[in-house]
């Protein structure tokens, strides 16, 4: 089967599955459409005349493209249509740019739904039909401009991606560009998170796999390409900006002048962190620490961020957590790990080794494991010292599972760790927060965890590219040999002065209250809480004002949480 009877192929199941969503909603409002992939007719029901008078104004704003691609994405399918009215509210025009089943892996594709054996022998992905039904189910009703994948695809330039993705030795895939598009560092993030690992040593399908995301990598780039040849945009919106297809679409995008909007959803629920330009995995380290610094802590944001930071123990006040029911007494603590907590302490957190695995200058370390082993040879040396090491809670618990695990790293490279030297897994419920509450400092290589740490008045060294890097409270190392000048300062004497504690909590509060912006008419169950357009215009809800501000604007996206009451 060619690749184009293949992508219409898709098209039809899609349309039948979409068809269903109709006849199930026609005629209908109000809570029936909750039971459908369709939840914007009944609210254009209410609110026909203001869309069509909408949509026939449309052509004199700014061009905005909502590169959705994944349209099985739930949350991000939602959100995107969600920005997409809005944003034709305030009088732009929106296109919408969905794949229909071109793409051989991509971001949808994971290991634990279908294993390479089987990825690799079929002609289509498993996901693609229900992935661009549920995204046209979506964005279809809305009337507005929707372009496919398999629309600016030629059988040149299909060819063309086959041809390279065979050709190209395995070991230089990494570095490979094309059009100066960095595709292979994309290909390979994708064959990583695929994987679900940090390297893809060992892994026997490791390089037709990394092939396959070339491919797509290079049929993401003919689309844009081709896209933004026929028609020009202003700003280009769309989620994460890292893996296949979505950091593809930001290279093209930047390469041709489109300025670029990255967002994700952030941890508290309801909220959404975007970024100008690129992800917010590579804006957060270096935003200017003059948006936040001269901030005034208030006793209420203070008891705010506070408040909040202790309820992260829990997860209780997120959509994004892994530490639910973890256990808190030292006590049991100690009886789970064999941490003993007389001894001086030092915690070491780890990250997801496979997760936005990205270059950073400055790195003390190349990677992850070379940080930890380090340390580890480092703590033998001084048995004074307990060391903790932490392992994410998230290699059991994320929604993709590692398959590279720490623990199992660790015991390979050293069979018989010493007693001041303790492993606590990945499903251990026992909480990461109460084990550095009772440490002298922690080590961190990129983990967020680094902001509530320090909140907390506990002296953190940093090896990667975490973000609390150069904010002025953290104690930062950029080569093994100034890393290891830091430990040499181990224990410390004090925790965090006044000064380092004071820019701590504000930065804290700045993440996680003003970067992550809230869209309450969201629900935590990815439905939409609203009832008529109306309510997505302009004036009604602060945080939609900031996020459409900063994609017609380009303003800063920050919520001034401190000035409006969301609680």
């Amino acid at each position: 089967m060619n690749d184009r009877k293949r992508s219409l192929d898709i098209f039809e199941r899609g349309k039948k599955i979409i068809a269903k969503g109709y006849s199930a909603i026609r005629g209908k409002t109000g809570a029936n459409s909750k039971k459908t992939n369709i939840p914007w007719v009944p609210i254009l029901n209410n609110s026909r005349p203001l869309w069509e008078s909408t949509l026939q104004n449309k052509g004199n704003g700014k061009k905005i493209l909502v590169a959705i691609s994944m349209g099985g994405y739930k949350l991000g399918t939602i959100f995107e249509s969600s920005l997409a009215v809005a944003l034709s509210l305030r009088g732009t025009d929106v296109d919408v740019l969905l794949c229909d089943g071109v793409l051989p892996g991509c971001q949808q594709t994971e290991i634990a739904m279908t294993p390479p054996d089987k990825l690799l022998a079929l002609s289509v992905q498993p996901r693609c039909s229900s992935c661009f039904a549920f995204g046209s189910g979506v964005f279809d009703p809305l009337g507005l401009n929707i372009y496919r994948y398999s629309d600016f695809l030629t059988a040149s330039d299909r060819k063309n991606a086959a041809d390279i993705a065979e050709r190209i030795p395995f070991n230089e895939i990494e570095n490979f560009t094309w059009n100066n598009l960095a595709v292979g560092e994309h290909a390979i993030a994708g064959a990583l998170r695929y994987f679900a690992r940090g390297n893809l040593t060992g892994e026997p399908y490791a390089e037709r796999i990394a092939r396959m995301y070339l491919k797509s990598s290079l049929l993401t780039a003919s689309v844009v390409i081709n896209l933004l040849k026929k028609k020009k945009y202003d700003v280009a919106c769309f989620n994460h900006g890292i893996y296949v297809p979505m950091g593809i679409i930001g290279e093209v995008c930047r390469n041709n002048g489109v300025r670029v909007v990255n967002w994700n959803p952030g941890y508290r629920s309801q909220r959404f962190i975007f970024s100008h330009g690129t992800t917010y995995h590579h804006t957060m380290p270096t935003e200017p620490t003059d948006v936040w610094e001269n901030m005034i802590l208030t006793p209420e944001m203070n008891q705010d961020i506070t408040e909040y930071l202790k309820s992260r123990w829990q997860g209780s006040q997120d959509w994004i957590s892994f530490l639910s029911k973890s256990v808190e007494d030292n006590a049991t603590i100690s009886q789970l790990t064999g941490i003993d907590f007389s001894k001086k302490t030092v915690s070491l957190l780890t990250s997801v080794m496979w997760d936005a695995r990205l270059h950073y200058k400055t790195n003390a370390f190349p990677d992850m494991l070379d940080w930890v082993y380090f340390t580890i040879e480092y703590f033998i040396q001084h048995p004074e010292l307990q060391l903790v090491i932490r392992v994410h809670p998230a290699e059991a618990k994320g929604a993709v599972p590692s398959r590279q695990r720490v623990v199992e790293e660790v015991n390979s490279r050293f069979p018989h760790l010493p007693e001041n030297i303790i492993l606590v897994p990945p499903e251990s419920p026992a909480s990461t927060y109460a084990i550095v509450e009772r440490s002298n400092a922690a080590i961190i290589y990129n983990t967020k965890t680094g902001i509530e740490i320090s909140s907390m008045g506990i002296p953190v060294i940093v090896a990667g590219e975490a973000w609390i890097r150069g904010k002025g409270f953290s104690r930062d190392a950029s080569s093994p040999d100034e890393y290891r000048r830091l430990l040499d300062q181990l224990p410390l004497k004090t925790g965090l002065n006044h000064t380092e504690l004071e820019r701590a909590q504000k930065y804290a509060y700045h993440f996680f209250f003003r970067r992550m912006i809230p869209l309450l008419f969201i629900t935590p169950e990815f439905k939409l809480n609203i009832s008529t357009l109306d309510e997505l215009k302009p004036g009604v809800y602060p945080g939609l004002d900031v996020i459409c501000d900063g994609i017609l604007k380009g303003t800063p996206f920050i919520y001034p949480a401190e000035k409006i009451d969301t609680r």
